[in-house]
């Protein structure tokens, strides 16, 4: 028996193809992964089946119930979490809660549901003031109100820390029955692989669908043939460092972070931070969600002031000259930072103005950027409406777009498919090879490997500062993923002790 059945669907978007002869069916019971590139239809499909768009042509059964037409049954069978988050940001967790219970006409227990979630000390904490970790969590106790029959979670782990990647795996798989059916689109292929069966869609088009273990039975085999499915990828000189022109200079550390603490009311989001970023360095700064790696990023930025500390971009003070300091950066923020009601095009216009650029070099570098990040399509399309990945492009050729010497990269990948992903990686690579130092924070764990150095941040502090290997051989792991994972829970139950 299966929860969804599709038949020659298509999706049009005026001239816009999203969705074309697509065929599917999904066993009842089963987790299933929704697979492929930046603006292939994930999302468009998932909003199909739960009836929140209407087909151009074709079939969909959703629970034996159209969606379009039966939409009113269905919400009582379905749970679904947007790929943005679609909370009240204003309203507390237990708040929204009890918003999304009234309009399920669902009777949950919400405190074994907070329980359950870990949220319960953070009930009264606004949504909007949670870290990205506990917000899918939330986002994903609100989609499980009712106890649905059909879960749909649409990138529910982006930007989420591998041990809360782990985490929400987890809570999802000990909260559905052997009846209850779960669609998963993701950018992380490692989960993907542990699911049941997986559909990868290319340019609208289905291109696999199936047992997840006809791809591979090893991870490494798994990878491998999902990304030739998707038309695979092969290194290259990257076109952004082959035009990048940085002036010359001496100094040794680039970036210098000296006894850096932030301390919001009574809490210490950044403590004592000290690091040194050497020319042409990958720095990677890794910690889970909320551990103070964005508050270190904006006091270097100088969007923040630090409560102590000083911090310093090729030897100027950050605190007393900011406009300096920010003539040397390119910084790509957390969260999407350009502006939504502006055109791609017109968001690198914009920037380029801003970073004093003019005349005919302002135009080609603009161009360029679109070529290299592949814009085209949606030049003077609202940046509002493009793919996640598509918004990370944007972000990155506007941080690109000035030539600077340095580069605060505040995960650049998150929400990227893993060939945009190597991608990314080949231009930040050739970067740093040109004397371009960059300082990162990642999600994803084997893009650990590309930084020369890591610190590790935990609740605020530094708890590792070393190459890649070492933190690997020093955690006993097998790889950084494993490592990270081991030495965020020692410290955990460190300081429960």
């Amino acid at each position: 028996m299966n929860c969804v059945e599709i038949k020659n669907l298509s999706k049009n978007f005026s001239d816009d193809i999203a969705l074309k002869d697509i065929n599917l069916s999904f066993e009842k019971g089963k987790i299933i992964a929704l697979l492929g590139a930046d603006g292939a239809g994930k999302t468009t499909l998932l909003r199909l089946i739960v009836g929140l768009l209407c087909p151009s042509g074709g079939n969909i059964v959703t629970l034996n119930l159209n969606p379009q037409e039966e939409k009113e049954k269905l919400v009582n069978f379905i749970g679904y979490m947007p790929q943005k988050f679609g909370l009240y940001e204003d309203l507390t967790v237990i708040e929204n809660l009890n918003l999304y219970s009234k309009l399920k006409r669902s009777d949950d227990d919400f405190e074994k549901l907070l329980d359950f979630t870990t949220l319960k000390p953070f009930k009264n904490r606004l949504a909007g003031n949670l870290s990205g970790g506990m917000k899918q969590k939330l986002g994903l106790a609100c989609a499980l109100l009712g106890n649905p029959e059909l879960l749909i979670l649409d990138e529910p782990s982006v930007g989420v820390d591998p041990l809360s990647r782990l985490e929400l795996l987890d809570l999802v798989k000990k909260s559905i029955t052997k009846n209850t059916s779960v669609i998963w689109s993701s950018s992380y292929l490692d989960e993907a692989f542990s699911f049941d069966l997986s559909a990868i869609l290319d340019k609208g088009r289905v291109i696999f669908s199936g047992n997840t273990k006809l791809l591979g039975n090893n991870y490494e085999t798994f990878e491998k043939k999902v990304i030739e499915l998707m038309g695979g990828y092969q290194a290259h000189s990257s076109l952004v460092a082959k035009n990048y022109h940085i002036q010359e200079y001496s100094e040794d550390c680039t970036v210098v972070a000296d006894n850096l603490s932030k301390k919001f009311g009574d809490f210490w989001a950044v403590k004592n931070n000290s690091f040194c970023i050497k020319k042409g360095e990958i720095f990677g700064l890794l910690g889970p969600n909320g551990a103070g790696k964005s508050t270190t990023f904006k006091m270097m930025c100088a969007l923040i002031k630090p409560t102590s500390g000083r911090g310093f971009i090729m030897g100027v003070d950050v605190e007393h000259q900011a406009t300096k300091v920010r003539r040397y950066l390119g910084y790509m923020a957390q969260k999407f930072s350009l502006y939504t009601r502006l055109s791609v095009y017109d968001n690198l216009n914009f920037f380029a103005g801003v970073y004093g650029l003019y005349g005919k070099d302002k135009k080609e570098k603009i161009e360029r950027m679109i070529n290299i990040f592949e814009l085209n399509e949606y030049k003077n399309t609202l940046t509002s409406l493009l793919p996640l990945g598509f918004k990370q492009r944007l972000s990155l050729a506007a941080a690109l777009i000035h030539q600077p010497p340095i580069l605060f990269l505040d995960e650049p990948t998150s929400g990227v498919d893993v060939i945009q992903r190597k991608e990314f990686w080949n231009h930040i690579k050739a970067l740093s090879n040109i004397g371009v130092s960059v300082l990162v924070t990642t999600h994803f764990m084997d893009e650990a490997r590309f930084c020369d150095n890591i610190s590790l941040f935990y609740d605020g502090e530094i708890i590792a500062l070393d190459k890649p290997n070492e933190i690997i051989k020093s955690a006993k792991a097998k790889d950084m993923n494993e490592a990270f994972i081991k030495m965020i829970k020692n410290k955990r139950l460190e300081n429960e002790s």
